[in-house]
């Protein structure tokens, strides 16, 4: 029986070979230790420059939410600006009005007496009577023009006209059968001053500067 042959490596791991293992020169350590050096010095400032942008977005996120906080503040700021503004020219605007009113109601005191009773005469027509109660002082002129007017409008019925001290100079009481209206200026003026109150005291109550 053959001896197994002895197996032989082809390298040499005796002192000789220990003395021939591969060097690197100075200049080659320096220069890997200086690309080592760069390539640590590019990751920093990578790892520097993402969290610079981490912060900038944040910060302006936080920015973002105080100028949409401002932005809410300032439009509450208008709005109740707004209703304030809207209060008074409602207030000037019931004022001058009022102003209005008077002198028209001073300069011609029989004028909505009678657009009232031009109406009257207009659908009651078949009516019997009609009477009319103005203030004292308008008694002659309103009796005159009143009883023109009806005759205008072929109202045949009986025609009526009284003078009542207590009735306000262009206010009027118009009286039928089953019905009768009345302009009385007061209490007109006291239903729109309690309905502009309500809306003045509804804007005001939005104000908070």
């Amino acid at each position: 029986m053959t001896a197994p042959g002895r197996f032989m490596f082809d390298n040499d791991f005796g002192p000789a070979a220990k003395a021939a293992a591969p060097t690197i020169s100075t200049a080659e350590h320096e220069a890997a230790i200086a690309e080592a050096e760069t390539r640590g010095y590019r990751n920093g400032m990578n790892a520097a420059e993402a969290q610079a942008r981490t912060e900038a977005e944040r910060r302006l996120a936080g920015a973002f939410e105080r100028i949409a906080s401002g932005l809410e503040q300032l439009r509450s700021s208008l709005k109740a600006v707004e209703d304030r503004f809207e209060a008074e020219a409602v207030e000037v605007a019931l004022a001058v009005g009022r102003k209005l009113a008077a002198e028209l109601i001073a300069r011609e005191p029989f004028a909505e007496i009678a657009a009232l009773a031009d109406q009257c005469f207009r659908e009651l027509l078949a009516a019997p009577h009609l009477v009319v109660r103005v203030n004292g002082a308008l008694y002659g002129e309103a009796k005159a023009k009143l009883e023109e007017m009806a005759r205008a409008r072929g109202f045949d019925g009986r025609l009526v006209v009284m003078a009542e001290a207590e009735i306000a100079p262009g206010d009027c009481r118009i009286e039928w059968a089953d019905g009768g209206l009345k302009r009385d200026r007061a209490a007109t003026d006291a239903a729109i001053a309690e309905a502009i109150g309500r809306f003045v005291a509804a804007r005001r109550g939005t104000i908070k500067l």
